[in-house]
């Protein structure tokens, strides 16, 4: 059967996967130039870190959005439909947009190397963006952020999340030279508000912004937050106090993540370039999705979907799991890539799950099942192998009571597979 027009350009686009990851702003600034820079049509949000910048990306494009803005926002990877990484308004763009910014990018020719599949999306959404005439876009990195694509901007403030060791080929091997990376997309005089923790990685931070004159905002120092026993929390700001907030995502993180938010918010109110009403932050943290996340998407069984991805984010979903399925019999299905360290992963999800289904998502980096197999059985006492993404789910659904917690975790390329096996057996919609 012929391609669609769609499908063609999906064909294309992946096909650039073949050119690897090449870090470096040359190739990226020549595709803007061609398009007229449609990065500078509108402001936007800045975002880096090893987690959470999804979940802060997602935060903020509903509050502006709530505030009567129109927000872009540029995530990755996608769960199931590659549109999911260009959103207005928080909805995926549709298939002709898709097609259309495809054929504008692939139409430029002046280029001396042939761009990666990131540099090529990366174009499609800032010219997407321009084109459907966003006040806002909220754009996250691909990979550290010196020398990410998405770097190519000049946002309104920068935000940092977090810094745990990833990439390592790429980004350095210590948590300093990470940070230095991520601190890379700092630009002069313009804010920058982190989460990090780590000393050496602050250090970095403000080494960067000293050099750039740029204002630091810190948790725990301009601002704070406190978990209530009901759920809730406050948040202590620059200029406000928000009590009795609520978050419609799941994870005790998500306060740390909604701190970054909030004074992000702050700041941009109190320069000028924002103006949100109290309601709009309230209605956000309260109506923002994040799917893939500590997602439920079922009773019963409990069945709850979260990337994992790496070992800081897998570290966040055993605390969840011992303190939300304390005593409950939980089955994890697992699928990891080749760059992700499975073993300390394992270390840590085994503490709370009895058994492991490992399995593999349908990408060259996955780590082959029956390779994983072998290291998972140090650490569980069941192991099964089911090499299919989505007959692993359905096994585990199958074997599972109605009091069962099943938790399909370790990449958000699984959690992709999971969601689309999930769809097509009725569970979600």
């Amino acid at each position: 059967m012929a391609k669609t027009p769609y499908e063609r350009c999906l064909s294309t686009m992946y096909g650039l996967r073949r050119f690897g990851i090449k870090l470096g702003l040359d190739t990226i600034e020549t595709i803007l130039s061609d398009l007229a820079n449609p990065h500078r049509t509108f402001q936007s949000i800045h975002i880096a870190g090893t987690n959470g910048k999804g979940s802060v990306a997602t935060m903020l494009s509903t509050i502006i959005a709530a505030a009567g803005y129109r927000v872009g926002k540029y995530t990755s990877p996608h769960l199931e439909q590659f549109n999911e990484r260009i959103c207005i308004n928080n909805e995926p763009i549709d298939d002709d947009a898709v097609i259309s910014s495809h054929a504008r990018v692939n139409a430029i020719q002046n280029l001396k190397r042939q761009p990666t599949f990131f540099e090529f999306t990366t174009a499609m959404a800032l010219y997407e963006f321009s084109r459907r005439k966003v006040d806002w876009a909220i754009i996250e990195t691909g990979m550290g952020g010196r020398l990410d694509a998405t770097n190519a901007i000049f946002p309104a403030i920068s935000i940092i999340t977090n810094i745990s060791v990833e990439h390592k080929l790429y980004l350095g091997n210590t948590i300093a030279a990470i940070a230095g990376e991520k601190a890379g997309i700092i630009k002069p005089k313009i804010p920058v508000v982190t989460g990090v923790n780590q000393k050496s990685a602050r250090a970095q931070i403000f080494h960067y912004a000293e050099i750039n004159k740029a204002p630091v905002y810190t948790k725990g120092r301009e601002f704070r937050s406190r978990r209530a026993a009901d759920g809730t929390f406050t948040y202590y700001g620059i200029d406000h106090i928000w009590p009795h907030l609520k978050l419609s995502l799941s994870g005790s993180h998500q306060v740390d993540n909604a701190s970054l938010v909030l004074v992000t918010c702050e700041i941009l109110e109190r320069s000028g370039q924002l103006k949100i009403p109290d309601e709009a932050i309230r209605r956000g943290l309260e109506n923002s999705s994040w799917p893939g996340r500590l997602e439920v998407v079922s009773d019963s069984p409990h069945l709850i979907l979260d990337g994992a991805h790496n070992l800081m984010a897998a570290r966040v979903l055993a605390r969840h799991l011992g303190k939300r399925y304390k005593n409950r019999d939980i089955t994890l299905v697992i699928g990891v890539l080749d760059d992700k360290p499975c073993e300390s992963i394992f270390k840590d999800l085994a503490a709370t799950c009895r058994r492991a289904i490992v399995t593999q998502p349908r990408i060259d980096r996955a780590i082959p099942a029956d390779r994983l197999a072998i290291t998972a059985r140090k650490y569980f006492r069941e192991v099964m192998v089911i090499s299919d993404v989505g007959e692993a789910v359905r096994h585990a659904i199958q074997d599972s009571n109605a009091d069962d917690v099943i938790c399909v975790a370790g990449s958000l390329y699984v959690v992709g597979e999971a969601k689309t096996a999930l769809r097509a057996m009725s569970i979600i919609k």
